[in-house]
Formats: structure tokens, sequence, C-alpha cells
């Protein structure tokens, strides 16, 4: 199962999808001129530029498979033209970003399938078992 940190939601005027991929995190850390985790802590602490909301949102729609022009479009009309609404929108956009980073809940944490551990419960590695004596363990001669 690949992890491809795609979230939809109730945005503007419809359902939307959002992700930001590798080449939407370039872009959007270029357009911010700041890392991913910075402008993530800038939305929680609502310490963010107006853009960096934007901006978030138009690289999650273009990764979501909007074209550049669609996202700008829509950008302009439900982000930028509705400054009353920009707390909302900064909502939508870390719900986005942070998806990005660390996933959904639904999206499993590591290895999907782990190595075969049918047959024993044990936790005790392969060495507990041998005759040989424990590290820790003092050799009285």
């Amino acid at each position: 199962m690949s992890r491809d940190a795609l979230v939809q939601m109730i945005w503007a005027d419809g359902e939307y999808t959002f992700r930001l991929g590798w080449g939407e995190l370039e872009a959007l850390q270029e357009a911010c001129d700041a890392g991913p985790w910075v402008i993530l802590e800038r939305l929680y602490n609502r310490q963010c530029r107006s853009g960096e909301i934007a901006h978030v949102i138009r690289q999650g729609l273009i990764g979501g498979g909007k074209t550049p022009v669609e996202a700008t479009t829509l950008v302009r009309t439900y982000v930028e033209k509705r400054v009353p609404d920009l707390a909302q929108n900064l909502l939508f956009a870390t719900a986005i970003l942070q998806t990005a980073i660390h996933g959904t809940k639904d999206e499993p944490v590591g290895e999907h399938q782990a190595a075969s551990q049918t047959g024993s419960n044990s936790t005790a590695s392969p060495m507990e078992k041998s005759d040989l004596p424990q590290s820790t363990e003092m050799e009285q001669h």
C-alpha cells in the first residue's frame, strides 16, 4: 500500500481532492521561502502570512489533479477575494499540509506487511534461547 497523503474535503463550492506530493512541497517551499514544518508551525500558531494559506491550498489542488490555471482561479475566487473567510481557509490549509507531512489516521505507519510472526508469540530473541551465558551474567570459575 502506498502512502499518498491524499485528502478529500468539502471546500468552496464543492468537494475537492488535495495532495501535496514532492513537487508541490518543493513549489510551496519556494513560494513561501520556508520548509513545510515551518509553514505548518506558522499555520498552527496563526503566525502565517495570508499568502502561505493561498499557496498551500493552490499546491494542494494541483497535487489533487487540478491544472495550475484551475487551481489559481479557485484560489483567487475562494481565498484571495474572500478575506473574511481567511480563518476558515486557514483550517483547510492546515489540514492539507498536516496530511502531507503526517498522513491520515487511516494510513498505516511503517511497513504494512511486517515479517511473518506466525508460530511464536515470544518477544525473546534467538540468543535468549541459546545455551550460551547472557552477556550480562558473569561466569564464575
